[in-house]
């Protein structure tokens, strides 16, 4: 297919990189940024509207709702390049009921629309391994499955537009707290005194196993901090959790235990740090690092 993409950052390059790999013909909007990579890769024009003019299908992954919003709507953005028959497929992480609103303007211009939000951070877009989760109709989700499965693994139609993000919201919810049980956990440990590696090697072979404790306990423990998820970014989506539980009346205590967790990091200038610098707050807290005391 001829594809659009838009958002080229720490996820969107490799999965970009995978459409083209599979296949796929990309077009891309000027940036100073591009690599050489995705200039090789792509053909480069000059604006959102001119990608959405030459591709059959756009793809976006920007960080927030505003930004979705811009790309999509404003000034040279994708709706006014597209014409009948085409799709757009937004795989930010942004609100469900701003999704909803977009997915009407882009239908009113005869278009359909996939809100595919992706979880597996920077090691599952390299691999293309990713989790899509998808909301939209059945026959846009099949016209865009041969592009998701060059991205991702486990794809999963979950309803209509909306229902994509929502799941992400609640991934985001349990990733941030598998998070904060894997900090509490290495912190409680190695204050009492055993090796947080071999805490961690334990800890893998039974019922307390995750990605978590597998991908991100190991950052904890050698110190690694540099971004496959940004805490801003988990700040962002925490917070369209907490806003949409406060809308449908639902109690979210641990995810704004979480969020203040979050907070704290991002006070002491860590907002750009991987989200598994969350432990810097627990540690703080405890006066006693995981490692490298």
């Amino acid at each position: 297919m001829k594809v659009g993409f838009i958002g080229l950052g720490i996820m969107g390059r490799p999965m970009a990189l995978n459409l083209k790999k599979a296949g796929h013909e990309l077009f891309v909007p000027e940036r100073k940024s591009l690599t050489d990579e995705i200039r090789a890769a792509a053909t480069v024009v000059a604006d959102a509207k001119a990608v959405a003019a030459a591709a059959e299908v756009v793809i976006l992954i920007v960080p927030d709702t505003p930004d979705v919003e811009h790309v999509l709507f404003g000034a040279g953005g994708v709706a006014e390049g597209l014409s009948k028959g085409k799709l757009v497929i937004d795989m930010s992480s942004i609100s469900p009921t701003a999704t909803k609103e977009f997915a009407k303007k882009i239908n009113a211009l005869g278009c359909d629309y996939l809100d595919a939000p992706v979880s597996g951070g920077e090691v599952g877009a390299k691999n293309a391994a990713l989790t899509i989760m998808v909301g939209g109709p059945q026959a846009a989700f099949d016209r865009a499955k041969p592009l998701f499965e060059a991205m991702g693994k486990n794809i999963t139609l979950v309803g209509e537009n909306g229902a994509g993000q929502t799941t992400k919201v609640a991934n985001q919810i349990i990733v941030a707290l598998n998070l904060q049980a894997v900090s509490e956990a290495l912190v409680f440990a190695a204050k009492a005194g055993a090796d947080p590696a071999k805490v961690r090697q334990a800890l893998m072979g039974g019922f307390a196993n995750s990605r978590i404790l597998e991908v991100h306990a190991e950052r904890m423990i050698n110190r690694t901090f540099n971004p496959g998820f940004r805490i801003r970014l988990h700040q962002k989506d925490l917070n369209l959790a907490l806003a949409a539980a406060k809308d449908l009346g639902v109690a979210l205590p641990n995810t704004a235990i979480a969020q203040q967790m979050f907070s704290a990091v991002s006070a002491a200038g860590g907002a750009d740090l991987d989200h598994s610098a969350m432990v810097q707050a627990l540690e703080a807290l405890s006066s006693h690092k995981v490692a490298g005391n």
